[in-house]
C-alpha cells in the first residue's frame, strides 16, 4: 500500500487542535467536486502558493479551480512558525558561492519583493494578521558569533539592505531571555504574523475574485495532455488547460519529478498557556520573533494573548511523536528552564518539504503544467511570491521562474525507498553537530 501524507497523521477534513485554529475563523466549507467538470486553470492545493496564484489569475482573468483534499490552509501554511525573514532559506554568502554574486543578488531582490507582497496583500485589503516587526538570529555557539557580525556588515553595506543589526552577548540575552545565546543579529526589515489569518484572508479574495475552491476534493492522478485530465478520489475528473502543483511536503505520488526533489519532513509547534505581560516580555523583551543558529532549529515568538510559541524537533517517519506536547517542551526548556511549571495548552505538527540546497523547487513540468514547493521552513513570504511568479509565467511573463528554476536542487540521491533512511542519517548527525 502506497503511502499518503494526506492521511497520515489528520482526520479527514478536519484542522488541527493548534492555537492558530482556536484563534481564527476559518472560512465556510466549500464543496467538494460531485461531477465531471472543466476549467481554464487547475490548482491542487489551497495553501499559500495556491491561493496566491489563484488570486493573481483571477485577477488577471483567468478561470481558476483550486482543489483541496482537506480544508483551506490545512497543511504547512496554516500550522508554521509565522515568521516573514528576509531573502531566501540560504543566506547571501552561500548563495554567491553556489551561483555567484548577480544569481545571489536577483534571488534577494525577489525575497524583499516576496516580503513586500505580503505585505501589501495585508495592508491594501485591511487583513488582521497580527503583524509584529523585528525577527532575530540568535547564535547558539561562540563560533556562530563572527560569521553573524561580518554577515550584518556585508548585507548592509554590499546590499544596501540596512535593517540589520549586530547583537553582542550582552544585548541577546538582554533581549532573550535565555543564557543559550552568544550573539546574534536583528533584521528590523522582517517581521512575523499570525499565519492562518493572513491564509484565510488571502482565500477571501480569491473567492471574491471569482476562484472556485472545491475542499475534500483529493486528486488521485493528473494525465498530462491538452487539456490535462485530473481524477479524484471518488473517481471524478476535471479537465483543465493549464495546471499548477501546489502541494508542498503533500504532494506524494503525484508527480515523480517533482517528488525526487523535495522531501517531506515533520516539525512541531507547541503553546503555552497565558503567561501574561511582563513575564512574556521577560522572555522576548521587544516583541521579536527569534529563530538561532542549530541545523534543526528552535523558533519562537509570543503571542497577543501572551503565550509562548514553540516551535522545535522534527522527525523524519510517517507518523507524528505520540505526544507532541512533551516532544517539544524539551528543546523549549534547554531554552527557557524557567517554564518549567508552565502548562502546555497547544501541541501540534506540519509536514514541509526541504530540498538539497534548502532553495524551492520551480518547475515547468510540461508545456502547461507548473509545479513550485521545497520552501525549506521559508514559506510565508516566498511561497506568497511563489503564486504570483506561477500566474506571471503562465502569462508568459517568465523573467522571475526562470531565475528561481535556475537554482532548483537536484534530485536526492537513492530510490524512494531509501530516500529517508539516508536522510534520517544525515539529519542525526546534524543533530549530533548541535549538541557538540
Amino acid at each position: 500500500m502506497t503511502f499518503n501524507s494526506l492521511h497520515a497523521n489528520d482526520r479527514q477534513g478536519e484542522y488541527p487542535n493548534s492555537w492558530y485554529v482556536a484563534t481564527s475563523r476559518p472560512l465556510p466549507l466549500q464543496p467538494s467536486i460531485l461531477r465531471h467538470g472543466e476549467t481554464e486553470v487547475c490548482i491542487i492545493g489551497a495553501g499559500f502558493t495556491g491561493l496566491s496564484a489563484a488570486l493573481h489569475l483571477a485577477q488577471a482573468g483567468r478561470r481558476v479551480t483550486i482543489v483541496e483534499a482537506h480544508r483551506i490552509g490545512w497543511g504547512a501554511s496554516g500550522r508554521n512558525g509565522g515568521q516573514v525573514s528576509s531573502g531566501q532559506r540560504r543566506d547571501q554568502t552561500d548563495l554567491e558561492a553556489m551561483f555567484g554574486v548577480d544569481v545571489s543578488r536577483k534571488l534577494w531582490k525577489l525575497g524583499e519583493e516576496a516580503k513586500k507582497l505580503v505585505s501589501i496583500l495585508v495592508a491594501k485589503h485591511s487583513v488582521e494578521c497580527e503583524i509584529r516587526q523585528g525577527i532575530i538570529h540568535a547564535d547558539h555557539h561562540p563560533r556562530y558569533v563572527p560569521h553573524t557580525r561580518e554577515y550584518v556588515d556585508k548585507i548592509n553595506d554590499e546590499y544596501g539592505y540596512g535593517a540589520l543589526r549586530f547583537l553582542e552577548k550582552d544585548e541577546i540575552r538582554s533581549l532573550i531571555g535565555s543564557n543559550d545565546y552568544h550573539g546574534g543579529m536583528h533584521d528590523s526589515g522582517a517581521f512575523h504574523l499570525h499565519p492562518l489569518k493572513y491564509l484565510f484572508s488571502l482565500a477571501k479574495l480569491a473567492i471574491e475574485a471569482g476562484v472556485v475552491i472545491h475542499e475534500n476534493t483529493e486528486i488521485a492522478s493528473v494525465e498530462a495532455g491538452d487539456p490535462v485530465v485530473l481524477t479524484t478520489t471518488s473517481d471524478k475528473h476535471l479537465r483543465a488547460d493549464k495546471v499548477v502543483f501546489a502541494c508542498n511536503g503533500y504532494l506524494d505520488g503525484l508527480d515523480r519529478k517533482v517528488a525526487s526533489r523535495v522531501m517531506p519532513i515533520n516539525n512541531f509547534i507547541i503553546a503555552t498557556e497565558p503567561i501574561g505581560k511582563k513575564r512574556a516580555r521577560a522572555l522576548i523583551r521587544d516583541n521579536s520573533a527569534v529563530s538561532d543558529s542549530r541545523f534543526v532549529i528552535n523558533y519562537f515568538r509570543c503571542t497577543r494573548d501572551h503565550r509562548l510559541l514553540f516551535g522545535g524537533g522534527e522527525s523524519y517517519g510517517h507518523q507524528f511523536p505520540s505526544d507532541i506536547r512533551a516532544f517539544v517542551r524539551k528543546p523549549m526548556l534547554k531554552i527557557f528552564p524557567q517554564l518549567r511549571n508552565v502548562e502546555i495548552e497547544y501541541g501540534w505538527g506540519g509536514t514541509l518539504a526541504i530540498t538539497r540546497n534548502r532553495l524551492p523547487v520551480f518547475i515547468r513540468l510540461r508545456s502547461n503544467i507548473w509545479s513550485a514547493s521545497g520552501y525549506s521552513g521559508h514559506g510565508i513570504s516566498i511561497a506568497t511570491l511563489a503564486g504570483k511568479v506561477l500566474a506571471d509565467a503562465i502569462s508568459e511573463k517568465t523573467a522571475d521562474f526562470e531565475t528561481m528554476s535556475a537554482v532548483a536542487a537536484k534530485r536526492f540521491p537513492g530510490s524512494l525507498l531509501l530516500r529517508r533512511p539516508l536522510l534520517l542519517l544525515a539529519m542525526m548527525w546534524y543533530a549530533m553537530r548541535d549538541r557538540i
